[in-house]
């Protein structure tokens, strides 16, 4: 019996290629924001869509300061989530890259109002909830 729920948007013909950002402080908390729009009410690490001809670690030194306006150092690529629990939900199929970051400069400001309510450093072992199901397994993924 398959577990595969009916769609409600039309999924595209292939998946995109997602990065999910995982930074750590000194404390060992792991920055996170809480979504609007289309990911509302979730809450997630920082991420998006890889552009065309980006490196991971590129696309997510730009993501990290669209979002947070963070600069962030020495990127690292652990490892890689394929969301198929949201393309069930939704038809919205990512598989991301999983990056972690334990240096950065600055402190996270709210760049994109409209995309998210605010950031925040938690403990990654005590996620917020709702949590974004990529966003839980990039974490789980990091074993932070």
């Amino acid at each position: 019996m398959s577990s595969i729920q009916p769609l409600r948007k039309t999924p595209r013909a292939q998946p995109r290629v997602g990065i999910g950002v995982i930074i750590i402080n000194d404390e060992g908390k792991i920055l996170v924001g809480k979504r609007r729009g289309s990911h509302a009410p979730f809450y997630s690490i920082p991420g998006g869509a890889l552009e065309l001809g980006e490196s991971f670690e590129h696309a997510a030194e730009r993501e990290v300061a669209e979002e947070t306006g963070l600069r962030i150092f020495e990127p690292r690529v652990i490892g890689v989530v394929n969301d198929l629990e949201t393309f069930r939900a939704d038809g919205v199929h990512f598989v991301s890259a999983v990056v972690v970051v334990r240096k950065f400069e600055g402190e996270p400001r709210l760049m994109e109002p409209e995309k998210c309510e605010g950031w925040f450093w938690c403990d990654p072992q005590n996620l917020p909830q709702p949590h974004f199901w990529s966003s839980r397994e990039a974490v789980k993924t990091a074993g932070v």
